[in-house]
């Protein structure tokens, strides 16, 4: 009877599927267990749990902290490195004081132990999470500002887990609020994503103190409070400032025309020509040409 291709791919998936499972048989290789997440808020407790049998006289237990370069964490029946002196050993599990966000990633249990098969090994990888509150965020407010102009407010933290949501506020009052219900007549978008409170053209009555606050699901800050103002640009008072400016330069050139035409400038000029030192440069000439013919 002829069978489909698709019948003999299965058939051949089958029997590598038996081969590999009587080859971990038969060396006492256990499959890895489903994968662990622990979540733990910043300087709280948390406990790996390694799920491996009861443990025997012949165990062998390691675990690993794994990422660019493998750190052991517990070896040779002792605590490694800074869990030292903050972490215990109950069983296979380990149970760590005070957690930091250093501690996050990804750890590895294995037990070893010999059994009528071979070496029996087994191992478990377990993700720690920490969360982290919010910093004080980076504000960046602009003391002093044109009216119609476009102005971006912009708030950061870079320590929050999970990243924090931004929100400003103005005089004490949630712009995002405001903006819901329609109580601010300025056009400004906020993203709460980004921290970025924009607006596309600002006005007076934006005048005001801001400071923004980060949240997420451990904690909030903010920072301190900043006052913007915003100046009204006067194009009349700018008009008014040309018109005095040329004036005044119009008169500083009718003045020069006049000096010009009244000879001010040309009877300083013979003015120069008859002082005595006019006179003694005349005579010094004269004195060479004499002195020059009685040479010749």
């Amino acid at each position: 009877m002829a069978r489909s291709p698709q019948g003999l791919l299965m058939l051949l998936l089958l029997h590598y599927l038996m081969v590999a499972l009587d080859y971990h048989k038969a060396n006492g290789l256990s499959a890895s267990k489903d994968h662990q997440e622990v979540t733990v808020i910043e300087y709280q407790e948390a406990i790996l749990a390694c799920k491996s049998p009861k443990k025997t006289t012949s165990s062998r237990l390691e675990w690993k902290k794994l990422g660019q370069g493998v750190s052991l964490v517990y070896y040779q029946q002792a605590l490694q490195g800074d869990f030292k002196d903050r972490a215990e050993m109950i069983d296979f599990n380990i149970r760590i004081k005070n957690v930091t966000r250093n501690d996050a990633g990804k750890y590895r249990c294995e037990v070893s132990a010999p059994s009528d098969q071979g070496q029996n090994l087994q191992e478990d990888t377990v993700t720690l999470e920490v969360l982290v509150a919010p910093a004080v965020p980076s504000c960046e407010v602009p003391t002093s500002v044109m009216s119609g102009s476009v102005v971006e407010l912009r708030c950061q933290d870079k320590e929050g887990n999970p990243a924090p949501e931004y929100t400003w506020f103005k005089d004490g009052t949630s712009l995002l609020g405001s903006q819901k219900l329609g109580k601010h007549n300025s056009s400004y978008t906020m993203n709460t994503k980004s921290g970025i409170l924009q607006f596309n053209m600002i006005s007076k009555m934006d005048s005001g103190e801001y400071y923004c606050e980060a949240r997420n699901s451990v904690g909030h800050r903010r920072c301190p409070g900043k006052r913007m103002q915003v100046d009204v640009l006067n194009i009349s008072g700018i008009i008014a400032a040309v018109v005095v400016v040329a004036f005044v330069i119009s008169v500083c050139g009718l003045s020069v025309c006049y000096a010009q035409r009244k000879g001010y400038f040309s009877k300083e000029s013979s003015f120069q020509k008859g002082s005595p030192a006019s006179k003694a440069m005349a005579m010094s000439e004269n004195d060479f040409k004499h002195t020059k013919s009685f040479i010749i």
